[in-house]
């Protein structure tokens, strides 16, 4: 059972959205039902709670580049780009008499 739940536990989105309070909550609840020792929940709460700094991390990573490669795809104007247009307008400002 303690298996199960750790392999459970430790599946992607799943473990990035777990915070440190519910980890160690389920753990305190199979330590009470004498399904792990104390020294195991202790360790399990520290792997898990590696475990899902790391898969917060990735996933993190992940959504960036899922990001950045769908605006590319959109042809967007950068910042530069931006920039660039402003300056232009500003000389642009100048050689022109307002009317």
């Amino acid at each position: 059972m303690f298996d199960i739940i750790k392999k459970t536990m430790l599946t992607g989105v799943g473990l990035a959205a777990m915070t440190r309070d519910k980890i160690e909550e389920i753990a305190k609840e199979l330590m009470e039902k004498g399904e792990m020792t104390e020294k195991e929940g202790r360790e399990l709460v520290d792997e898990l709670v590696k475990k899902s700094e790391k898969a917060k991390k990735d996933l993190e990573t992940k959504i960036e580049g899922i990001v950045e490669k769908v605006l590319g795809k959109m042809n967007l104007a950068t910042k530069e780009d931006i920039s660039k247009i402003e300056k232009r307008l500003k000389r642009l400002e100048k050689q022109e008499p307002a009317e």
